[in-house]
């Protein structure tokens, strides 16, 4: 489990996470929401070792993360940050072999190459393997980037907006896959997503945020509500039920 404690970060005399707590369930999907500026990205970061907190702590199996080597800790934790430039003319199956370095350090096996193999399936990328980077469409390169993170297999992904870019096809196969991680191979997924439609179809748990703090934090259908979410986001969002999912219907209020 990855429990978050008291973590707080300022800049300047503007707090964006402020004395948030929470506990990352394993084996679940656990999705961060709430408006812009509400703190989500940068507590995934304070997560992940990219960004320090300045105060509070995070631990992984109750070890302080800033503890664990880094290696040690890119075998359980993997990231995939909004923007994923990079100045280096990659093919696909270059890019997600990256995922492997923490095992290898660029010397891969056969049993590396079996993992990537796997996650360029996973993501129906195989016809694609041999294509640069700078080739692919904004999707297809996010969907390579998301492949990458797969080959890692870590026990713990996470992910920051990872449906920028893709359109409503390619956001639903991303779901399914996330989903199919958790419920096949036991991994557990942090998500920060803008649509809260995705998150009430897919997500176990939401942890929703608002100016820096966490507003609500439990199972999806106690979240996904009208008088949670209004909240959250300030606004009046009917919640309708479709095959099971609660649907919101935000467009129109």
């Amino acid at each position: 489990m990855i429990q978050v404690k008291e973590l707080t970060k300022k800049y300047g005399s503007k707090s964006v996470v402020e004395n948030v707590t929470v506990d990352i369930q394993p084996g679940m999907i656990t999705s961060f929401i709430g408006p812009n500026g509400a703190g989500k990205s940068t507590l995934l970061s304070m997560v992940s070792r990219l960004l320090n907190a300045d105060t509070g702590e995070v631990l992984l199996d109750k070890a302080d993360v800033r503890r664990w080597k880094s290696d040690e800790f890119a075998k359980r934790v993997s990231i995939l940050k909004q923007s994923n430039y990079m100045n280096v003319r990659l093919t696909i199956r270059e890019l997600v072999a990256f995922g492997r370095f923490p095992y290898t350090k660029g010397r891969l096996n056969d049993e590396d190459n079996v993992k990537v193999d796997e996650a360029l399936a996973y993501m129906n990328l195989e016809d694609l393997q041999h294509n640069f980077l700078d080739e692919l469409s904004g999707g297809q390169r996010q969907r390579a980037f998301i492949a990458m993170v797969i080959a890692q297999d870590t026990e713990y992904i996470l992910l920051d907006e990872p449906l920028n870019n893709l359109d409503m096809k390619h956001s639903v196969q991303i779901m399914k896959i996330l989903r199919k991680l958790v419920d096949e191979l036991g991994k557990t997924v942090v998500i920060v997503l803008h649509d809260i439609n995705f998150a009430s179809v897919y997500s176990d748990r939401i942890v929703a945020l608002k100016d820096g703090r966490v507003v609500k934090d439990g199972p999806t259908h106690d979240i996904i509500n009208s008088e949670a979410l209004k909240d959250i986001y300030d606004m009046d969002i009917p919640v309708q039920e479709q095959n099971g999912c609660r649907i919101c219907v935000y467009f129109n209020s």
